[in-house]
């Protein structure tokens, strides 16, 4: 039987659930919280899950709750992904229920800054669509197979340094164990039109390390640059030649090439001082395990040897929160993409993955994943062609009406996925 005949009124049952769910996601987007600050958060999910009557295991990894349910007939076991953080951005949205929350966010190199606080990611999606999944099979458990575990997870957009990051956390307490999951399944919202799904057939997103580099020069008076060492100029240089990493180094007919992105770039004094260091901070992403470490390795010997030309020195640290390379299940993809075609009106894109970063793929690592994209810009933006804002943007916006279509994904899946 074709699994979308065997729950005709699947749409309707959706459909009943989603003005609480809309609810649940306006609260939780004016209401975010930081990367293993989802104290509030977590207190929010589980009063609704113990509202549904679903059990559920809650300060796992600190913030992160863990509900399973089984239904009426044996089947396998399949998790669903949610992430509680937000990220450390001030709202420029202008929505009715847009964040106005504020927090002091931890800064590379020690001390905090004091930042609004955002959504930016589509994580409030997330949960709403979990949650509401998982009160659909609660309320339905005869039409399914199996058993379900909802993980709702802390700090995947990446713990401070010194603090554990999510996904890493949850698998070590346990949430892969008793019993061993046989798919794990992550929905990203990005933007894009309505209900369009992009998925990679193997790779899915990119490694990703957060690099800080120290160039420690001398200070002197600027009216006399040769009796000190300037780090400015080896900033530069340095910027400029790890750009040649990715266009002359890597063999580009064997693999997608890197990325190197500095972001940050602080130091000195005064106008008229020499600076005694600067601070390069930044991204590699990077498409497997092999490369990453070639990158890496670039990186370091390039910036030491062109401050060694001049008297300069070096410093490269990398956070202990770096996101590995992930990955989908190929076959699960190419049984599921008829799938998608009838959930939505797009044409789904089977593609190469993308550079952007999610500690999904520790799961998938362990468990056959699917990470799955969805487009889910407002049509009326997406229509008139004016320019969409795209996640980690003060002015993302994620239309409640893809809630719907999220949960009828994962509705069909688990139909379709039973053995």
């Amino acid at each position: 039987m074709n699994v979308f005949d065997e729950w005709p009124q699947l749409d309707d049952d959706i459909q009943a659930l989603i003005p609480e769910i809309i609810s649940i996601r306006h609260h939780l987007h004016q209401y975010p919280e930081l990367s293993n600050r989802e104290f509030e958060t977590s207190r929010f999910i589980a009063e609704k899950l113990e509202s549904y009557g679903i059990p559920f295991q809650s300060g796992i990894a600190g913030t992160g709750i863990m509900a399973v349910l089984n239904s009426e007939r044996p089947g396998i076991c399949r998790v669903f992904r949610a992430e509680l953080d937000a990220l450390p951005l001030t709202e420029q949205t202008l929505l009715p229920y847009a964040s106005k929350m504020r927090a002091c966010y931890p800064v590379t190199g020690g001390g905090e800054e004091e930042t609004g606080v955002m959504h930016a990611c589509g994580h409030d999606m997330h949960m709403a669509m979990v949650l509401g999944f998982a009160r659909l099979v609660a309320t339905h458990p005869e039409k399914f197979t199996g058993s379900f575990k909802f993980l709702f997870q802390p700090a995947e957009e990446g713990a401070p340094d010194g603090e554990n990051s999510g996904a890493r956390q949850m698998i070590k307490e346990g949430v892969l164990e008793s019993p061993v999951p046989d798919v794990c399944i992550g929905l990203h919202v990005t933007a894009g039109p309505l209900g369009e799904f992009r998925l990679g057939r193997h790779r899915t997103t990119a490694s990703a390390d957060t690099f800080r580099l120290e160039i420690s020069g001398k200070s002197t008076h600027a009216a006399f640059p040769w009796t000190g060492i300037d780090p400015v100029p080896v900033a530069a240089q340095i910027i400029s030649a790890w750009q040649t990493i990715p266009t002359r180094q890597v063999n580009l007919s064997q693999s997608m090439p890197p990325v190197i992105t500095v972001g940050r770039i602080y130091g000195g004094q005064r106008h008229n001082i020499l600076a005694d260091n600067v601070i390069l901070e930044g991204t590699v992403r990077t498409v497997d395990n092999q490369q990453r470490d070639f990158v890496l390795a670039r990186m370091a010997d390039i910036s030491q040897g062109l401050a060694t030309c001049v008297g300069a020195s070096t410093k490269l640290t990398l956070s202990s929160n770096n996101y590995i390379a992930g990955k989908n299940d190929s076959a699960l993809v190419e049984s599921i993409v008829p799938l998608l075609s009838k959930i939505s009106s797009h044409q789904v894109t089977v593609d190469g993955g993308t550079y952007g970063t999610d500690d999904f793929a520790e799961y998938a690592q362990r468990v056959s994943g699917l990470f799955i994209r969805m487009g889910a810009s407002p049509p009326e933006m997406t229509s008139t062609g004016e320019y969409i804002w795209p996640t980690h943007s003060d002015k993302f916006i994620a239309d409640d009406r893809a809630i719907a279509i999220g949960i009828k994904m994962f509705s069909i899946l688990s139909l379709h996925l039973k053995k």
